[in-house]
């Protein structure tokens, strides 16, 4: 429970103007920049984590996570480890590691566009030359140009990139740069309950797709690319309407179906790694939190948002792999 209390009054304990100028620096990003952040091993004690967000929702989440750990360093004397905060927007990212070590965080700052190939190359380059791994990765991307009863697939190929290809090439790209651990390095994709199968509003209306995808073992990579580029080809001829697609927020929908439907898919190739070399994955929904990419509909603070993926991270005895949740309890994908 520590760690979600920290979270809980982590906003409280800091400066109030402070936060206010992370949050600032944090939100002047683009919803369309893919960022990351990597948190740094010194002599080998504290862990690296390397958090790969683009999206307006999970800027204030990524600050009371950010808090949050602060705090569980004050109460539990944990070594705090270092920050490497990273954006497409150079100046934006540097003011953004500025106002946060101002706060008492140790953070530098790398540049990185998750859905570039050539950045990944060089932030991987770079993290393996200065650090030599990591141990856990949080992929917090995630655009949606949709809001309220809105559901235009203007900017679907978009989504789907960054939320999901993004997502994937991260993975990839970390995988072997993940440091042994008797507790496991981690991966924690963060998702929403919109790209559920059956979720009774909002699900794949194709059965056989559905069915297709469910099965566990014909699971494939193949399968879930050429699930979204099916979608994106009937969006160019304009066929998508009657593909039997998700009816709420069409792309961003289903581009974290894709999401989901990929965690399962790495939970099961993970598995397969001997003891001392494991690699938990899982995704979690934040829920309807109050944020920008919410127009600060949602009735979630960002602290509780981002306990879900800090529990699943940084909890030693966590040892589930390729599950959905949400408030800390595995739901149905």
């Amino acid at each position: 429970m520590l760690l979600k209390v920290a979270l809980a009054r982590s906003c409280s304990n800091a400066s109030h103007g402070l936060q206010e100028r992370a949050a600032g620096a944090l939100w002047g990003l683009s919803v369309s920049e893919a960022n990351s952040i990597a948190i740094g091993q010194e002599g080998g004690v504290a862990p690296l984590i390397a958090l790969a967000r683009s999206d307006a929702e999970c800027l204030e989440i990524l600050v009371a996570a950010l808090w949050g750990c602060r705090e569980v360093k004050r109460e539990s004397g944990a070594i705090f480890p270092k920050l490497v905060l990273t954006s497409r927007d150079t100046g934006v990212g540097e003011e953004a590691a500025k106002v946060l070590q101002e706060g008492g965080l140790n953070v530098l700052f790398h540049q990185l566009d998750i859905v570039n190939p050539a950045s990944i190359e060089t932030f991987t380059g770079w993290i393996k030359e200065n650090y030599g791994g990591i141990d856990i990765l949080v992929n917090n991307a995630g655009v949606n140009f949709n809001t309220g009863s809105d559901n235009s697939v203007e900017f679907a190929e978009q989504a789907i990139h960054t939320n999901y290809y993004g997502t994937k090439n991260m993975i990839k790209a970390m995988i072997p740069l993940m440091r042994p651990s008797p507790s496991g390095a981690r991966i924690v994709n963060l998702s929403s309950r919109l790209g559920r199968f059956n979720s009774r509003r909002n699900k794949i209306g194709n059965d056989e797709l559905r069915k297709q995808l469910e099965d566990d073992e014909a699971l494939s990579e193949e399968l879930i690319d050429q699930t979204v580029n099916k979608f994106l080809e009937q969006v160019k001829d304009g066929s998508w309407r009657e593909g039997g697609w998700p009816q709420v927020f069409t792309d961003y929908s289903l581009s974290k179906l894709a999401v989901n439907t990929y965690t399962r898919l790495m939970g099961r190739i993970l598995s397969e790694r001997p003891e001392g070399q494991k690699i938990y994955i899982n995704c979690y929904c934040p829920g309807w939190v109050k944020t920008a990419m919410t127009g600060w509909s949602g009735h979630i603070s960002p602290e509780d948002g981002a306990d879900t993926a800090v529990w699943l991270a940084l909890l030693p005895d966590q040892f589930i792999t390729g599950k959905f949740f949400s408030e800390r309890r595995e739901i149905h994908f």
